[in-house]
């Protein structure tokens, strides 16, 4: 009974993920018939057939569209950096906010522990990073921070994969350390968004997991919430110092074209990719995943044509990264470890 109660409740729970979807569509169609953008549509097809897939890894993973998005703009269409970064965070505030509500309409257990400082801290780490970090970064190491941090991400989940899918349920407060891990999260996935439109979702949730050994169920769908917002937070404020400081900060046209293209895509693929991981194994999907991530890796190398110094630097900044996630996940198994020796032995009943 309480089984098919809930199926009955469904229809009514996914009422607000329904209004956004018409309230969406119906602004999307009046920018595209008023405007006359046919043909903008039709020109920018490309970013749209890859935002199909780049929306699905978005809700089904813990990397944002942008993930796709970035790599597809800056290095397969030789763009700038600013515009790849500028087009992740414009997408996924559709794709990523679709997802969200989806989310919250299915009641999904979140990690809230963490995410509350989190979302608090980004809210003025990322705006301020926009304005005095993004701009001193050349497009060339805006890639190779890109590369070197989803190449990383791409490593931790090959070698450390079968053991984080083993993980289940909301994981344990570490008190303290909660709030103070949420701000750590967000100051610095503040400063990574800022520079390529992506980041604070994979830091989270790679916090989460070998951290707090939280479930892939639980975790994913955190780091979209965050990712969600980071988004929303980032392009406003991109938007708002291109029109206060036009001379130092813009926002280009294509941004608007491709996101115009890519946005009917990514409103209903995201959300989709949140429905699979809720109900399908994340393994073949994420290995897949960590797999690309690997590849664009060596794709930036070569096509940059990395050696000497700044070949070194990429390569000892991803294995640095995995040295700092081999060390949460062994404070991981410590605190594990401590909790189950402070838990009482439980006593047979007779």
């Amino acid at each position: 009974m309480p089984a098919q109660q809930q199926v009955s409740n469904q229809p009514s729970r996914l009422r607000p993920f329904v209004l956004w979807l018409v309230a969406f569509y119906g602004v999307w169609l009046t920018i595209v018939i008023a405007g006359g953008y046919g043909s903008t549509l039709l020109d920018h097809w490309p970013i749209a057939v890859a935002m199909s897939f780049g929306s699905f890894i978005a809700g089904s993973t813990p990397m944002g569209g942008g993930t796709v998005g970035f790599p597809v703009l800056v290095l397969l269409f030789d763009q700038p950096a600013s515009l790849g970064r500028n087009f992740a965070l414009a997408i996924q505030s559709v794709g990523m906010v679709s997802a969200t509500i989806y989310i919250f309409c299915l009641r999904t257990p979140l990690e809230w522990k963490i995410l509350r400082p989190a979302l608090v801290t980004v809210t003025f780490s990322l705006p301020l990073s926009a304005a005095w970090i993004a701009p001193t970064i050349s497009d060339f190491w805006v890639k190779i921070v890109f590369a070197v941090i989803w190449a990383s991400f791409g490593l931790l989940h090959l070698v450390k994969l079968r053991t984080l899918i083993s993980f289940s349920g909301l994981s344990p407060s570490w008190g303290v350390v909660d709030r103070w891990a949420g701000v750590a999260i967000g100051l610095l996935g503040g400063m990574v968004v800022s520079l390529t439109g992506v980041g604070i979702d994979m830091i989270l949730y790679t916090m989460l997991v070998l951290l707090y050994r939280a479930d892939l169920k639980i975790a994913i769908p955190t780091s979209v919430v965050i990712m969600a917002y980071a988004s929303v937070v980032g392009i406003v404020s991109n938007l708002a110092l291109a029109h206060a400081w036009p001379g130092s900060f813009q926002v280009q046209d294509e941004v608007f074209a491709n996101w115009l293209a890519a946005a009917p895509i990514v409103a209903l693929g995201a959300p989709l990719g949140a429905l699979v991981v809720a109900r399908l194994p994340r393994l073949p999907t994420l290995v897949v995943v960590s797999l690309l991530c690997v590849g664009q890796f060596l794709w930036t190398c070569g096509q940059e044509g990395l050696s000497g110094w700044p070949l070194v630097v990429a390569v000892g900044s991803v294995l640095l990264m995995n040295a700092v996630f081999h060390l949460l996940f062994t404070l991981g198994d410590r605190h594990q470890a401590a909790r189950e020796r402070r838990s009482p032995a439980t006593t047979p009943t007779v």
